[in-house]
């Protein structure tokens, strides 16, 4: 071999097809979530947009069990738009009752998931963290505002772990079975600095290390080091040479699968994802006879496996 591999221990707590999933954090959890959804898992994906740091990813899960309604006291006009400091720029609007119904319709969808997930992927993208300067609030986005009206500076290891040991207690008590997977993303931060972002992603790796040591339902993924320590080839990353590629994303998602998914699952999975791939291709000529036998098989397979696992029958 001509590689290094990254030892995982297999999770005794496994996902399955009948579980309820949440993703939350950095553009990572939006490659795994997306990979959960494509295999037809039942999976919520990041209600506020992309998080990158923990504090807001803690402000995010509040906000949940809050069941937090949104109203103009919480969102600003910045331009022509209409923005909020908790939400990435998907919810951004040009009226703010657009702006509003967004967040709110989101929100009441993520809360409904959250009180019925079996398991939380939190995806950590950076210690580093922009206070707004007014409120002295930490927030999830910036939009573009002046630089002046922010203090950028970096969480320290046990500002993290205080602010995930509240939380964690919280959630314990209102959902005592549910599991917590920790990521690092792999997805580099260059314009911190190569330095900065070392010295970021290595705060983010000691913090889940210590929180991972006080709670028993939180396993970490390593996917951090999976990108830099086994895939450590540019040939593993995007054109920007930061994101990791998809053949890389590929790989990640098929030791995620190892760790968190049974054979049984696994072997299902494989289905579906074909199903998936051919549910998603697009007929030169729709009205082809060739096109018709490939919608009456694609039919057949579905049917064959709503009678294997009756659980799917509103999946697809």
């Amino acid at each position: 071999m001509f590689r290094t591999v990254v030892e995982i221990n297999s999770c005794p707590e496994k996902i399955t097809y009948e579980s309820n999933i949440m993703t939350l954090g950095s553009c990572f959890s939006e490659h795994i979530g997306g990979k959960m959804q494509n295999a037809f898992f039942q999976t919520d994906i990041n209600p506020f947009g992309v998080l990158f740091n923990p504090v807001s990813i803690r402000n995010s899960i509040n906000l949940l069990l809050e069941n937090k309604n949104f109203t103009e006291n919480d969102i600003f006009q910045h331009g022509s738009l209409w923005k909020s400091f908790h939400h990435s720029s998907l919810f951004s609007a040009n009226s703010p009752e657009e702006c509003l119904l967004r967040m709110n319709l989101r929100a009441r969808k993520g809360i409904e998931n959250l009180a019925k997930a079996d398991f939380l992927l939190i995806t950590l993208g950076t210690a580093w963290v922009f206070e707004h300067v007014e409120t002295k609030e930490i927030v999830s986005n910036c939009h573009k505002l002046p630089a002046s009206k922010f203090v950028r500076r970096r969480l320290s290891v046990q500002e993290i772990v205080g602010e995930c040991i509240a939380l964690l207690h919280k959630l314990k008590i209102l959902y005592p079975n549910l599991k917590i997977i920790f990521t690092v993303s792999p997805i580099r931060h260059w314009k911190d600095g190569a330095h900065e972002n070392n010295l970021s992603k290595s705060t983010l790796l000691l913090a889940v290390e210590s929180i991972q040591k006080l709670f028993q339902n939180v396993t970490y993924f390593p996917a951090y080091e999976i990108l830099l320590d086994e895939l450590r080839d540019y040939r593993f990353f995007a054109t920007d040479m930061l994101h990791p590629s998809e053949l890389a994303i590929d790989y990640i998602w098929q030791r995620f699968s190892e760790t968190y998914f049974s054979q049984k699952t696994n072997q299902l999975r494989k289905r579906l994802e074909k199903l998936s791939d051919q549910m998603a291709h697009r007929p030169i000529n729709p009205n082809s006879i060739e096109h018709s036998y490939f919608i009456y098989n694609l039919q057949q397979q579905k049917s064959q496996l709503k009678t294997e696992f009756p659980f799917l029958a509103e999946r697809f």
